[in-house]
């Protein structure tokens, strides 16, 4: 199929509307057979649980264009898994895993113009997501959901390359212990927010959020997971059951132990011993991973060794060999990649 006419280059990353979307309803106990439609627009009762009791969940991946011309996705298997445990624990019906895999396929197949080609920085991000359809005014699960995939073709996250970022640890608690942390749903994300703009209005790129229980260990962003490297190149990521299991996180840590050699180490780490490390990295969807500069607490700056020009040389390591995975150029683990197109 013949590609937009769009300047792939100068996308941006936000949302931009293309042909079809996929939509499956849940009614009577069970979901119907699902279909794809024209209409961005989602049409519900004024009293749907999302709309009263923030009933939602979501996923976020990609499909890339490979160097020989395949379009593909990154272990979406492991999405559609984490899909389920988020409906799981805000009580909402899990869609199937199969099903999940055969509407990202049908979504991206019926947008293969819109998939950007290989070489231009950009990709297709998938947003399944699921919510509260049916009308609810107690306090209570709704009975009613609606499973839907959209997608828009997004530039590359950090235009003209990553810079690293400067962080300040927040004064605001992301999630509590036992609470939602390590669910992917919008309700974490909506928390974050205050705090976001507030660290935006302070001059810093993003938040450190740590432990809500004794304010000693880091946890994550709004939206990322942590990875630090040593000054011996270990690779150490926090570890925390309010901390959402990040996929691409997960990814490279056995990129590390596996391609690049590196011991591996997952524990909790205390902010106090941040000046300890050499280079430190946000793991995400969007950008695969932002490098940090600077973490600023209570006013005293925390530098890393890195700098504030570029990427430290084991996180530019992980990041080119990931994402060579996910192009093509690096022969990928068994069953990390799924062929769509």
């Amino acid at each position: 199929m013949e590609k937009k006419n769009i300047d792939w280059k100068d996308i941006g990353f936000s949302y931009i509307q293309t042909d079809k979307r996929y939509v499956s309803n849940y009614i009577n106990g069970e979901w119907d057979q699902g279909e794809l439609i024209s209409d961005p627009n989602v049409v519900i009762n004024e009293c749907a649980g999302i709309l009263q009791y923030c009933q939602e969940v979501f996923e976020g991946l990609k499909a890339y264009t490979t160097v020989n011309g395949d379009i593909v996705t990154f272990r979406p298997d492991m999405n559609a898994e984490r899909m389920m445990n988020s409906a799981k624990g805000l009580e909402m019906p899990p869609f199937p895993q199969e099903r999940f895999l055969d509407a990202l396929d049908l979504v991206v197949k019926a947008n293969s113009s819109w998939v950007p080609p290989y070489g231009t920085g950009a990709t297709l991000y998938l947003r399944p997501y699921m919510f509260a359809s049916g009308p609810v005014i107690g306090v209570k699960p709704s009975d009613q959901y609606q499973f839907r995939v959209l997608c828009t073709p997004v530039g590359p996250y950090f235009k003209g390359g990553a810079k690293p970022l400067t962080l300040c640890v927040s004064e605001f608690d992301r999630a509590a212990p036992h609470g939602t942390g390590h669910l992917k749903a919008g309700l974490n994300y909506a928390m974050s927010i205050h705090a976001y703009v507030t660290a935006h209005q302070a001059g810093f790129d993003e938040n450190m959020f740590l432990d809500s229980k004794t304010r000693t260990y880091v946890e994550e962003t709004g939206g990322a997971n942590f990875l630090f490297v040593t000054k011996d190149n270990e690779i150490v990521t926090p570890e925390s059951d309010s901390i959402l299991p990040s996929i691409t996180r997960r990814s490279m840590l056995h990129v590390a132990e596996h391609y690049l050699g590196l011991k591996v180490i997952e524990r909790p780490v205390a902010i106090s011993e941040l000046s300890e490390f050499a280079e430190c990295g946000l793991c995400g969807t969007a950008a695969v991973i932002s490098p940090v500069g600077k973490v600023v607490n209570q006013g005293k700056e925390i530098c890393f060794p890195s700098g504030m020009e570029k990427m430290g040389p084991v996180t530019q390591k992980l990041f080119d060999t990931l994402t060579g995975i996910q192009l093509g150029t690096v022969q990928a683990p068994e069953g990390w990649i799924r062929k769509m197109c």
